[in-house]
């Protein structure tokens, strides 16, 4: 790769920012690393979890597809084991700057169904009506900006892995 990457059509997007952007999109990685990491580890460390409610009381478009989920014994284990793994799996991810792309991109279709299931517009817990926009939604937001960035090749597993690339030729 060049050393002057001045017009370089390669540059990458991480390169472009400053270090105060950096810093911001790596804390924003950690802390939703470290929500999704937090949220497998309580329903996998939980016993008595079970997505069932969860998907039972969904009153949308996929409502039909979640109760069948739901009513189903090996569908219902399959989607609590896949739901606290793939959590975990992202949390830890995204806190190591590991893969980040493909989960950042596995977190937004996590978050998706889960906005699928309990829309704002339909749902909302005590005191939370947000309409279109809920937590959910937000996150996925940041995701994307994660994944756009690229923010494990800012700092993380990712940027030592693509520094230590033994097969690419250093012009």
């Amino acid at each position: 790769m060049k050393d002057d990457k001045s017009g370089d059509p390669q540059k990458e997007i991480p390169d472009l920012l400053n270090s105060s952007q950096r810093a911001g999109l790596i804390i924003l990685r950690i802390f939703i690393g470290w929500h999704f990491l937090f949220e497998g580890i309580i329903k996998w460390t939980d016993p008595a979890w079970s997505s069932s409610v969860f998907l039972r009381s969904s009153t949308w478009i996929f409502a039909g597809l979640f109760s069948w989920i739901a009513g189903n014994r090996l569908l219902l284990t399959a989607a609590d084991i896949l739901n606290e793994a793939g959590l975990v799996l992202i949390g830890v991810a995204l806190i190591a700057g590991l893969m980040t792309r493909p989960a950042a991109v596995a977190g937004m279709i996590l978050l998706g169904l889960y906005y699928l299931a309990h829309p704002p517009f339909f749902d909302g817990a005590a005191g939370e009506q947000y309409l279109l926009i809920d937590k959910n939604l937000i996150e996925i937001s940041g995701l994307f900006l994660l994944a756009v960035f690229d923010t494990g090749r800012i700092a993380g597993i990712d940027a030592f892995v693509k520094s230590r690339r033994w097969w690419e030729n250093d012009e």
